[in-house]
């Protein structure tokens, strides 16, 4: 008697944006283009496909998995709010770099100033 109408309302960070594999990871960095924005290390690589991102945060500086996660969380969510900014399709990795968790605030300040040099 009900029908059910599914709705995509959540607008995530959904797996064909995410980059994995090896091959393309490792291309990325070896061929990428770098730079450093406080608290992150970004490379990024143009590429004919739709962007992909991944984002780190090392063993070496959070021997906790829940800080690594929580740093992770932080710069998916900050890249999920301003991904409608970047032009055109990248490869992008984003590393966390500092050896203190920043507030979110901080961390999303540097994911757009990020995507505002990658446009130039």
């Amino acid at each position: 008697m009900f029908s059910c109408i599914e709705v995509n309302v959540y607008k995530g960070f959904p797996k064909h944006s995410k980059l994995c594999g090896q091959l393309r990871i490792s291309q990325l960095y070896h061929e990428g283009k770098r730079m450093v924005v406080w608290p992150l290390r970004v490379t990024y690589q143009p590429t004919k496909d739709d962007t992909q991102v991944m984002v780190w945060a090392p063993k070496s500086l959070f021997k906790h998995a829940v800080d690594r996660n929580h740093m992770r969380r932080l710069m998916r969510e900050a890249y999920r709010l301003h991904q409608n900014e970047l032009e055109g399709h990248y490869l992008i990795a984003f590393n966390y770099m500092d050896k203190e968790q920043q507030p979110f605030a901080v961390v999303e300040k540097a994911v757009c100033k990020a995507l505002r040099k990658i446009n130039n």
